[in-house]
């Protein structure tokens, strides 16, 4: 972490390492579980070598993605972008963890989280072009439930507290059926944990006992403001305070980030009521593509997270059970196709129209807003050759 006087301490990482921590990947890959770790034991185990090369799959297609997003932004392509490289170990595993049913609720950078759910990247590429308000439609069932991005922070998870608290009072939870019994699971950073919308959340989900998986990614920086500014505490302790169970893993350990997910949907989804997750990670790249991180923190501190990348990682744990290289070969190939796609369909999208901005604006016409889209109309059309 960095003190509030800026001298770096990499305290977060000795963090990732703590024994009660969940961890079964050590930063070089190899298979070392932490004491936290023995009691999902079984549920690692128990995974096939399909299972395992699948999660390093999300992980190197999302970062390919990530890279040409972030290069389109820098091309003018879009107005903004907000890379999620180094955090796909946290969103990957949690992700795979929910079943079919459950129902998931983004903040701004899950783009693998959307993308195992079934949304197209580019619905994502639409919004951040400004092509759409939502990006895409979460009612579609071809969108795996996934709702769409939030921008205001902490907001998502109110949204997911209250669509908790209607399967409760539907009895879609706590039925005792695992194929119908529905959960929720809401992503928030390190950032939102600190603003109010996030706590209140907390009470009534603690209150309603809501089929509810709160999961921080801690990325270490709400944009320039470290984590030891925000809280003198971890801060999976905060749920703790509201009484929910609440978890720290290693967020760059995929299998970590899977098993406890797990276990806390279906506890959750039975009707045990809420559960916190903190995983611990990095945002490698900048908050946004209108950020510079090398103003507030040091190569010294980014270096130290580079060893613990969560797809190097993988890739050192599945050749030492002898994955082959013809299968890292096939998933760099599908990852370029994916990144290829979608530049194609981003340079195709083309623009808006402008007097699209006046729908929607009140629920029925109303004159005012005509004028102005009436005044807009002919402004344009003074420009056009031979107006007068």
């Amino acid at each position: 972490m960095t003190s509030i006087d800026g001298t770096v301490e990499l305290a977060a990482a000795a963090l990732a390492d703590d024994p009660g921590t969940v961890r079964f990947l050590a930063a070089d890959g190899t298979f070392a579980p932490s004491p936290a770790a023995e009691p999902y034991r079984a549920l690692v185990d128990g995974l096939a070598d399909a299972d395992l090369e699948g999660f390093y799959r999300d992980m190197a297609v999302i970062r390919a993605f990530d890279v040409q997003a972030t290069n389109l932004q820098r091309q003018g392509q879009l107005a903004l972008w907000p890379p999620s490289f180094g955090q796909e170990a946290a969103q990957v595993g949690s992700a795979r963890a929910a079943r079919t049913q459950d129902h998931l609720f983004p903040s701004y950078r899950e783009h693998v989280v959307t993308r195992i759910r079934g949304v197209d990247p580019v619905d994502i590429i639409r919004l951040m072009r400004g092509l759409t308000h939502g990006g895409w439609d979460p009612t579609d069932p071809k969108n795996g439930n996934t709702h769409i991005y939030t921008l205001v922070l902490g907001a998502q998870t109110l949204h997911a507290t209250g669509f908790g608290m209607g399967l409760v009072f539907d009895g879609r939870c706590g039925t005792g059926d695992p194929e119908r019994d529905e959960a929720v699971i809401v992503y928030y950073g390190d950032g939102a944990s600190s603003q109010g919308d996030v706590h209140e959340a907390m009470v009534f989900a603690a209150s309603y006992r809501t089929p509810e998986v709160f999961f921080l990614q801690n990325n270490q920086w709400a944009i320039s403001v470290p984590v030891a500014t925000q809280s003198r505490a971890p801060l999976f302790r905060r749920g703790a305070g509201y009484g929910m169970p609440s978890i720290p893993v290693d967020g760059n350990d995929v299998l970590a980030s899977w098993a406890v997910t797990r276990v806390a949907l279906d506890e959750a989804r039975s009707g045990e009521g809420p559960r916190a997750i903190e995983a611990m990670t990095y945002r490698m790249g900048a908050h946004t593509t209108s950020d510079d991180p090398t103003k507030y923190r040091t190569s010294d501190e980014e270096e130290s997270w580079r060893r613990r990348d969560p797809i190097a990682r993988m890739e050192t744990y599945l050749r030492a059970r002898g994955a082959s290289d013809a299968f890292f070969a096939d998933v760099a190939a599908e990852s370029q196709a994916v990144a290829d796609d979608v530049r194609t369909r981003t340079n195709a999208l083309g623009g808006i129209d402008t007097a699209l901005m006046f729908d929607h604006v009140y629920s029925e016409p109303h004159p005012l807003v005509e004028a102005q889209r009436e005044w807009l109309a002919g402004y344009e059309a003074s420009f056009e050759e031979g107006a007068s």
